[in-house]
């Protein structure tokens, strides 16, 4: 999903651009500079087993270091696009990009946790001023023959960097070094600067002249970010300590005045009036559900196979290759369904095949690590889980840009984009706390079955929290310590197991809601109430 602003300059500007600079230079700067925000929001996933161990992370460090730079993504997405339109899209693409890499920089510096979960957060932000701007820029930058191909090139490339992350991260974190998957962004920026200055026209929205909603991103940031501290904290305090039911009720507070906020002014960063659309509120409710989806099983996926499964970290990254595969091959034929079949079909049977993906994750045992082993355990489940996402990416595209007045296509866009990350980051949340409790339940039964002293099981309390990283006492026998990493790992692929089936069922929600609200051929604009 991309955010590009609306803008009604475009046309205008493009011819000016098509005589004086070329379109494969903004081409390169966009998809690059989008690039290290997609792979940084998906490679990082495969370092974690080797950043848990190098800084001794819990569970709830782990879901930080995704959730800091998802959570300020998420929430400031279409304040950093309304920063574009009024200061200039070429102007905040660069300051942008250098927040992003100052914040890369810092996180591959840091010698703890908190180091790193703070230089995600920047990361966030600067990602939140760049990635909207990208499109921007190519919407201001083309004619109108021109635009649709650039940002379906743009849309190709940035799937591709986003699936590919994992294959990316693994085989940096695991040849040098966790921090290198934070340190290959800054080659990459000196590129993208370089390019936007010597060769990207600057552009703003002179005509509306749109205030920044500060309020809507100040409300949304606390949102979002009092829900998912609370959850996480729960991992380690549970949900009847009081800064857990502090944090998450100023969260739905604060939620709940966004909407009253986004409602009552003038120039909104969510206008609620595009939700009067049916289909396009539905696809939006798809897009909630499906990405939770995802984004769980990306987070667990790399856990199972690198702690339990013993992949290394770059083979846990190709792991995720058909995945990659799939979507580079069949989005293209998918989008084209829309115009034969309509979009309810593809955005009925895409999410079905996630869901029928994600039970195959249930299926493996523990495995000796091996091509011939992966073939037969979790190739299948990345495989089908490929194919539905393939199949359900280019028509939910389609239905959120088809389904709004023209000059809105990029805030739709924008508001999809952000729904997407905001799952991502609630099922990282939501599924660590209850990951944890799966965890704890099954390992208490294994350490019984077995046998295992209480001495031992009360030296294993503190340890409870980084799931399958867990680390065994050192004073213990051999013969214990293998006893100890068994319980340990059956228990996580008992978690992990019910996982998997927890996100089945988001996946098959969203084929519900497809099937119940999403229409055949949806008419441009259709109970569309131009409001703005």
């Amino acid at each position: 999903m991309a955010s590009f602003p609306h803008s009604h300059d475009t046309g205008a500007f493009g011819g000016v651009v098509k005589r004086n600079f070329s379109g494969l230079w903004i081409l390169a700067a966009t998809i690059l500079g989008s690039s290290m925000a997609f792979i940084d929001s998906t490679g990082v996933n495969v370092a974690l087993p080797i950043l848990q161990e190098d800084l001794g992370a819990s569970i709830s460090d782990l879901q930080w270091v995704i959730n800091a730079y998802g959570l300020f993504l998420a929430s400031l997405l279409l304040v950093g696009g309304a920063l574009g339109d009024r200061l200039g899209r070429k102007r905040m693409f660069i300051v942008g990009i250098i927040i992003f890499t100052a914040a890369s920089l810092w996180a591959g510096l840091s010698s703890n946790a908190t180091s790193l979960i703070l230089a995600r957060a920047l990361q966030g932000v600067g990602g939140a001023i760049f990635v909207p701007g990208s499109l921007a820029l190519i919407g201001a930058c083309f004619t109108d023959s021109e635009r649709g191909s650039a940002i379906g090139t743009w849309s190709s490339a940035s799937a591709l960097t986003t699936v590919a992350g994992p294959v990316l991260g693994g085989w940096l974190a695991e040849t040098f070094s966790w921090r290198a998957v934070f340190f290959i962004n800054i080659p990459i920026a000196v590129i993208v600067i370089a390019i936007a200055i010597l060769r990207v026209p600057e552009s703003r929205d002179e005509v509306t002249g749109a205030e920044i909603d500060w309020w809507g991103g100040t409300l949304a940031t606390l949102g979002l970010g009092g829900v998912v501290y609370g959850l996480t904290l729960a991992t380690n305090v549970g949900f009847s300590d009081l800064a857990v039911i502090g944090s998450i009720a100023i969260g739905v507070a604060a939620l709940i005045a966004f909407v009253v906020v986004e409602s009552n002014i003038e120039h909104p960063m969510m206008p609620l009036y595009v939700f009067t659309n049916r289909s396009f509120t539905a696809a939006n409710i798809l897009t909630l559900l499906l990405y939770a989806a995802l984004g769980g099983m990306i987070f667990f996926v790399p856990l199972n196979l690198v702690h339990v499964q013993g992949y290394s970290a770059t083979a846990a990254g190709f792991a995720m290759l058909p995945f990659l595969v799939l979507i580079a091959t069949i989005s293209r034929w998918s989008g084209g369904l829309v115009a034969k079949i309509g979009a309810k079909i593809p955005l009925t049977i895409g999410p079905l095949i996630v869901a029928g993906g994600l039970l195959l994750f249930t299926l493996p045992e523990i495995e000796s690590p091996g091509f011939t082993t992966y073939l037969k355990t979790f190739f299948p489940a990345v495989a089908v889980m490929g194919l539905g996402m393939a199949i359900t990416i280019a028509p939910l595209v389609t239905v959120v840009m088809s389904t709004v007045d023209q000059r809105l296509s990029g805030l739709a866009s924008g508001i999809n984009n952000a729904i997407s990350r905001a799952a991502m980051l609630l099922a990282v949340a939501v599924m660590g706390v209850v990951s944890l409790f799966f965890f704890n339940g099954a390992l208490d039964d294994q350490l019984v079955d077995r046998g295992v002293p209480q001495a031992i099981v009360d030296q294993l309390e503190g340890e409870r929290v980084k799931l399958a990283g867990a680390e065994i006492p050192a004073d213990l026998s051999e013969a214990n310590a293998v006893v100890i990493q068994r319980a340990i790992d059956e228990s996580f692929v008992d978690s992990f197991r019910r996982m998997m089936y927890l996100l089945a069922v988001l996946a098959l929600g969203s084929a519900l809601v497809a099937l119940a609200f999403i229409q055949t051929h949806p008419a441009h604009g259709e109970q569309y109430k131009a409001e703005a």
